[in-house]
């Protein structure tokens, strides 16, 4: 059992509060699960998308909760139970007792699964040690069985806790898989609007296709016929800006930064958004 790879690791990130060190230990759970999911092959018909993607590969500064994945080519036969004993026996070896669940539902394009473990945190030791012992570890693991036409993706590299690659999605197609989100969630959350701010700031494209594609697949636009390209995004963007209570939304992130991270929320609200939103136009294609 290999339980002190998972504790060196912890220690490098030298959290400073009790959220901190939990949401540490479950990104660390969630790279073992990646380097499982690679070992069966799954990245061979799937890639993966959304917020713990930028944060894994790309340093996103902000904790994420959940493993998000699109199948390369629609399927209705994808189960998710198929790749539990793989992922079980990885995290057996670096300590976990996990149960995993398929909470799955039919007519539903996508599939759901839990991993839950409250072994690791018994013999692990901590900064904060009253955090673990008596909660679980939860990770929910996502994937589209019918993702929107038009994505791109490529193969990356990460070496914990072994070298293994993954299949992601390129950075112009999870930009428009954030910008379909902004658009289209009938909830509004935080962390949507500081991944934009993110994007925005390495000057991201964006890839028009796949968001039109997800457009007419779902949301307000669903089956209607729109030319998708920069006026037109800017446009709906900048009416959702106009819009939303930017203390809420500020709220719903702060509990994933760092907390010296979280000072650059300070200056969220309608100006500043409309100015990432200019920063936007001077360079989107």
């Amino acid at each position: 059992m290999n339980s002190n790879i998972i504790q060196t690791r912890l220690d490098q990130y030298h959290c400073k509060t009790t959220l901190e060190e939990e949401n540490a230990l479950k990104e660390i759970t969630q790279e073992v699960v990646l380097m499982a999911l690679s070992r069966s092959g799954f990245f061979r018909f799937a890639e993966f998308h959304g917020g713990t993607a930028l944060r894994i590969i790309y340093g996103l500064p902000r904790f994420s909760e959940d493993l998000d994945f699109a199948l390369l080519k629609s399927s209705k036969n994808f189960i998710w139970s198929e790749f539990f004993k793989v992922i079980n026996e990885e995290l057996s070896i670096y300590g976990y007792d996990a149960e995993l669940v398929d909470r799955s539902k039919m007519n539903v394009a996508v599939k759901k699964a839990f991993i839950k473990d409250n072994s690791i945190g018994k013999i692990l030791t901590f900064s904060y040690p009253n955090i673990l012992h008596l909660k679980k570890i939860r990770i929910k693991l996502e994937v589209d069985i019918n993702p929107a036409v038009g994505s791109k993706s490529e193969i990356k590299y990460l070496d914990f806790p072994l070298p293994f690659s993954i299949r992601l999605q390129t950075l112009p197609s999870l930009f428009a898989g954030k910008v379909h989100a902004l658009l289209c969630r009938s909830y509004m959350k935080g962390r949507d609007w500081f991944d934009f701010v993110w994007y925005v700031s390495r000057k991201t494209e964006i890839n028009y296709q796949l968001l039109q594609n997800a457009l007419k697949q779902m949301g307000p636009w669903e089956n209607q016929k729109i030319e998708v390209n920069k006026s037109w995004i800017l446009s709906e963007l900048e009416n959702k800006i106009l819009h939303i209570n930017w203390h809420f939304i500020t709220n719903d992130v702060i509990r994933f930064l760092k907390p010296q991270d979280q000072k650059s929320l300070e200056v969220w609200s309608k100006e500043f958004f409309i100015s990432r939103l200019e920063k936007l136009s001077d360079y989107l294609s």
